[in-house]
């Protein structure tokens, strides 16, 4: 089947197929959060990418254990939606959880583990690159894998994240989305945001002087 990533509150996850890596995306909430469990096809391991709300299809997800347990829960930033089923998740499968040292302390479990820009996160026999974005949150990360960007809500097909109006936010993470994601990464780079549907930094990379022209 063919990886769109439009996926719905209550319908099935989408998963892609990568070499070395399974991406399966499912829609949870009330605020329609994704949330992005990835496997590595060599060891079995997984990782969550925010465990954000219903914990019960976060954990089907999971399957029955023979494809690998949970190692690893990483929280993108501090919003509550964005983690409403951590601790639940986190207690029943004994998972390590991951988050910036400037978002932990808004979180209902203290992070195992906090990284900072330029550390990696090891899913099995995968690393994923952490990339500190300023301005939604203090402590707002993206995940990259060779072409592949999980964004949280600092970058959305559109635009950049919600930064409440403020100028200097808002130029903090635009500044930031655009020297350590398009600046750094090819147009190819698919990237897979905290809500609706993806997009590629090619896709939107014509869009970028609107975006600051805008202020938002």
């Amino acid at each position: 089947m063919t990886y769109t990533g439009d996926v719905q509150v209550g319908g099935p996850a989408d998963v892609r197929e990568l070499p070395g890596l399974t991406i399966s995306k499912l829609a949870v909430g009330p605020f329609d959060n994704n949330a992005y469990l990835l496997r590595c096809t060599v060891t079995g391991s997984q990782l969550l990418i925010d465990a954000a709300a219903e914990a019960d299809r976060l954990l089907a997800l999971l399957g029955d254990g023979s494809a690998g347990e949970l190692d690893t829960i990483v929280t993108t930033h501090q919003h509550g939606d964005h983690w409403q089923a951590l601790e639940q998740v986190a207690k029943v499968t004994g998972a390590q959880t991951i988050a910036h040292p400037l978002d932990a302390p808004a979180l209902p479990v203290t992070p195992s583990r906090t990284v900072e820009h330029g550390d990696t996160i090891a899913v099995g026999e995968i690393d994923l690159e952490v990339i500190h974005l300023r301005g939604h949150t203090p402590g707002s990360i993206a995940l990259h894998y060779d072409g592949h960007l999980f964004t949280g809500d600092s970058l959305f097909p559109g635009g950049v994240g919600n930064t409440q109006k403020d100028p200097e936010r808002f130029t903090q993470l635009y500044t930031d989305v655009v020297e350590r994601l398009f600046d750094a990464l090819p147009d190819e780079t698919w990237f897979y945001p905290g809500h609706g549907k993806d997009s590629t930094l090619g896709t939107e990379r014509p869009s970028l002087p609107e975006w600051k022209a805008r202020g938002w």
